[in-house]
Formats: C-alpha cells, sequence, structure tokens
C-alpha cells in the first residue's frame, strides 16, 4: 500500500534519498527530473512555503516517488508550481494519483488557488490523469533546438556596448532589468539577490557566458548562456529591458548568446519558450530553432 509522508524542512537522511531517485529516474527519462527552480528549492530551503511529498511502498527500502509543491508568486491566493516523480518500476499504480492528491489537500488546506502541475513531454497516460484528477490544459513550453555555429552575426543597435557579467559589481542592474522584463511572471520575475546567488554558487555558473548589453552606461538587455553536463549549450535567461524593445537589440542578443556557446565548442544550442509567446517563437523559428519537445502546466483551481 503507497504511503505518502508530508515534509516541510527535509531532513539530509530524506534529501539523501530524494536526491538519488532524481538522478535513477533522469537517467531513465534521459532529462532531468525536477525542474531547475524546484530542485534550487528542495536543496537550499528556497521559498518559505514549500513542502515536498515522498511516497513510500513497504517494505520497498527507498522512496518510489516524490512530489514537490512550491508557492510562488505575491498571492493571496498562493499560485502553486507541483512536479510529481516516479520510480520507473513503480509507475501506473497509483503512486502519482496519491502523491498529487496529498499535494492538492496540501494546497487546499494553505490559502487555496490555482495549481500548475508541471509535466514533462506529457503522453496520454499524463493526459488521462489529469483529467482524472480534475486538471485541465495550460501553459506549454517548446523546447527548442539548433545546430552550432550559427552562420548570421548579431548586428548591435548603435550605441549599444557588448561585455560579460561582472560578478560582485552587476547583480543589482541585472535584477533591475529582469524583473521588469518578466513582471508578472511567476517563474522569472520577481528575483532577489538571494535568488541569484544560488544561481552564481552553482558549478556551471560561468560569466564568460553571460553577456550584458549596455547604452549609455544604463543595462539594456542580456543573454545569460548555461552548458549543460550532456553538452547542449542553453540560453537560459534572455530579456531586454522594456525601454530597449522594438530596437532590434533581442535578435542581436540571441545570436551574441549561441556565438558564446560555439566558441566554446558547443555544437547545439537550446532555449524554452512559452508556445503562446508568438513573437519569440516567431523569432526562434526564422534564427533555426526547431521544436525537440513540449513541456505542459495542467491547471487546477482550489478553493
Amino acid at each position: 500500500m503507497i504511503k505518502v509522508r508530508v515534509v516541510g524542512d527535509i531532513s539530509d537522511a530524506d534529501l539523501a534519498e530524494v536526491r538519488d531517485l532524481l538522478l535513477a529516474v533522469g537517467r531513465f527519462d534521459d532529462h532531468q527530473a525536477l525542474g531547475e527552480h524546484k530542485w534550487l528549492d528542495l536543496v537550499h530551503g528556497g521559498r518559505p512555503r514549500f513542502t515536498g511529498f515522498i511516497a513510500e511502498d513497504p517494505p520497498h527500502p527507498h522512496p518510489v516517488g516524490y512530489a514537490h509543491l512550491s508557492a510562488e508568486g505575491d498571492g493571496p491566493p498562493p499560485h502553486w508550481g507541483l512536479e510529481v516523480v516516479v520510480d520507473p518500476e513503480h509507475r501506473g499504480i497509483g503512486v502519482e494519483v496519491a502523491l498529487v492528491e496529498t499535494a492538492l489537500d496540501h494546497a487546499a488546506e494553505n490559502g487555496g488557488g490555482q495549481v500548475h502541475f508541471w509535466v514533462f513531454r506529457p503522453t496520454q497516460i499524463h493526459e488521462a490523469l489529469a483529467h482524472r484528477l480534475g486538471f485541465t490544459r495550460g501553459r506549454e513550453l517548446l523546447q527548442m533546438r539548433r545546430p552550432l555555429p550559427h552562420p548570421e552575426a548579431p548586428r548591435w543597435p548603435t550605441g549599444t556596448v557588448v561585455r560579460r557579467f561582472v560578478p560582485g559589481q552587476d547583480e543589482d542592474a541585472w535584477l533591475a532589468v529582469n524583473n521588469r522584463a518578466f513582471g508578472g511572471h511567476v517563474e522569472q520575475g520577481g528575483w532577489t539577490r538571494a535568488t541569484l546567488a544560488r544561481r552564481e554558487a552553482e558549478a556551471w555558473f560561468d560569466p564568460s557566458g553571460f553577456l550584458v548589453a549596455e547604452r549609455e552606461g544604463e543595462m539594456s538587455g542580456f543573454c545569460w548562456t548555461k552548458v549543460h553536463p550532456d553538452g547542449l549549450g542553453e540560453i537560459y535567461v534572455i530579456a531586454v529591458d522594456p525601454s530597449a524593445q522594438g530596437t532590434g537589440l533581442g535578435k542581436a542578443l540571441v545570436l551574441g548568446g549561441l556565438a558564446s556557446l560555439a566558441e566554446r565548442g558547443i555544437t547545439t544550442g537550446m532555449l524554452y519558450v512559452d508556445a503562446a509567446n508568438d513573437g519569440a517563437v516567431g523569432l526562434y523559428r526564422r534564427l533555426g530553432f526547431e521544436v525537440h519537445h513540449i513541456d505542459r502546466a495542467y491547471v487546477a483551481e482550489l478553493r
């Protein structure tokens, strides 16, 4: 019988077992088992309303599933992000249902609101599960890829100076541009110095792949890249300050980021973009990106 245990401040022992589960599932599914925001919540404590749910199947000695629920945005009511990871040998026997139902009960007891249940590369099985649990389709993220190097060089708007991000100097200016560009975006908007510091402390962080565009001494945009262990190069976060939109800076930043990746020997570039962002999707298609796969959020409203 599946038992679900609720954990808030996760212990070192639980963290070690959940980490092992995530690594095993990631290898089996060939993608990261838990989204980066939630992974950093788990490892570093994250946002104040983060809760984990560990599924156990006695007498199996290790967790067979994990759900991660975090409150995002500035509610009330809260906006909840939910992800579920299940051991491949325990799929289809009710672990997913037990984890999601327990997480929904917890969210309902803590203010209700909207829950976004994120699924990587959804299948008909996920569709049926979401329908059974009362979710409807919500946002879709496209992962898009293209080969590198790109044949086109960036053309920077007149008066633009491009340089590398300087840790210890550029954080406040970067946060100001990021939070203006992503105002109202529950995952990327509203970053703090602590949010940024956690990324800067990650082993993959490399300021040489973090381009900053300035005009008249003020940051006007940026393209932050990330190299994954499997050799993929990602445009991790890219933004143009609202005051500089419409100048061609966005396209130049994409091409600059791709060139930065190619200079480091990366042969495939990728990025994530909201499927509903027609302007960005159109730009990326014109630059030769194609959809590799789709991730989807299923949405439930809790009262």
